[in-house]
């Protein structure tokens, strides 16, 4: 059986300890990304201390999401994936809803089942 050597040449400018290391492809926040941080900080800095509030948060945002569709038209199947992910600010939301939900188990004592997918 041959072996395969690998020939191709790196032309970083630094070096890591791993010969064929290649980094993650992360892209720097563009100009949107940067538009929307307040708004995120806002929605992150939202303590949830009422039961009240806690029920009106898990009640608003949806455990999964509401866009995604399976519809049978002619005989075929045609899957809408879901769109909630194009949503800017969707990690914050499930974070306070987490936390809403952690929030009314924990510290209330309260069944969340009823808002569980």
């Amino acid at each position: 059986m041959e072996t395969i050597n690998h020939t191709h040449e790196h032309t970083h400018t630094h070096t890591h300890p791993h010969p064929n290391y290649h980094p993650p492809n992360q892209k720097k926040p563009g100009w949107f990304h940067n538009l929307l941080n307040p708004l995120r900080l806002v929605v992150d800095g939202i303590q949830v201390k009422n039961n009240r509030i806690a029920h009106l948060i898990c009640q608003t945002i949806p455990c999964c999401c509401p866009f995604e569709r399976q519809i049978k038209l002619f005989g075929k199947c045609i899957d809408i994936p879901p769109l909630c992910k194009l949503n800017p600010l969707y990690d914050e939301f499930v974070g306070l809803r987490f936390r809403a939900l952690s929030y009314l188990a924990d510290v209330c004592g309260e069944d969340v089942t009823k808002y569980i997918c």
